[in-house]
């Protein structure tokens, strides 16, 4: 739950400050201060008011006809998530073509727009490769006297190693976080036109477990030191079990292993 911010107005000051604003413009501090009062209470008076509910109220008997019973359970939320939960998603601000803050109101002509603490948001999906390729074709000149040949320099957005970092952490997610076989996204990367062997998300994934086999040995070794063993025994119902003549055994054990 967000915390509201406090803002303490001054009802004396303020009416001083339009008083001196009728006869001398405002310095920049005292249009400060109207403005966060004024803003403030333009939130107070846009927030969702709660009333009471009818049946609270009113007898049972005069409740309104055709509407719910108030003891129903309704489903809460409407399944959708807000802006606000995308908090990977690529941000892109949008400014407002004629108006800025400031500005005289073009509706009325009296009062000036500023710009809301919340902006409009939209939601908009895109599909892609899970992992994307670029080529980078750097352009080659020749004499036609000598045959030297002078190559364009590599741009830093290349980096150093063909498979990023980030390229590596992805397999490693798809494959042991979600559970997508090699074989299977190299096929989907072969559909999109960016080819992926498996045996080559193999190489990469043996070479990014090598720095990690040290911290995986110790976990092992501090793992091996327990002194507690746990035994949980789960019920479940059997359907249909058929026993050897002559056994009169109430149970049944099996094994997992983990």
């Amino acid at each position: 739950m967000t915390k509201r911010r406090r803002i303490d107005v001054n009802l004396d000051e303020l009416d001083q400050i339009i008083d001196r604003g009728q006869r001398a413009p405002l310095s920049e501090s005292e249009g400060e201060k109207l403005k966060t009062a004024l803003h403030a209470m333009a939130e107070r008076l846009l927030q969702k008011r709660s009333t009471e509910k009818t049946s609270a109220v009113l007898p049972p008997d005069t409740a309104p006809a055709g509407k719910p019973d108030a003891s129903e359970s309704t489903p809460a939320g409407h399944g959708r998530n807000p802006a606000a939960a995308f908090r990977g998603a690529n941000k892109v601000a949008v400014a407002h073509p004629t108006l800025h803050s400031g500005d005289t109101c073009p509706e009325c002509l009296r009062g000036r727009v500023y710009r809301q603490k919340e902006p409009a948001t939209l939601v908009r999906f895109v599909g892609h490769a899970p992992l994307e390729a670029t080529v980078f074709e750097m352009e080659r000149l020749r004499c036609n006297a000598c045959g030297e040949v002078f190559t364009a320099d590599e741009p830093e957005a290349a980096g150093l190693a063909k498979y990023d970092e980030t390229a590596v952490a992805m397999i490693a997610l798809l494959k042991y976080g979600t559970g997508v076989p090699f074989k299977r996204l190299e096929r989907l990367q072969g559909q999109l036109g960016m080819p992926l062997p498996a045996a080559t998300q193999w190489e990469l994934m043996a070479a990014a477990a090598i720095p990690l086999r040290l911290a995986l040995e110790e976990l092992i070794r501090q793992a091996a030191q327990g002194r507690v063993m746990h035994n949980d025994d789960t019920s479940m119902r059997i359907l249909r079990l058929i026993r050897e003549p002559g056994d009169k055994r109430t149970g049944t054990f099996t094994s997992g292993i983990v």
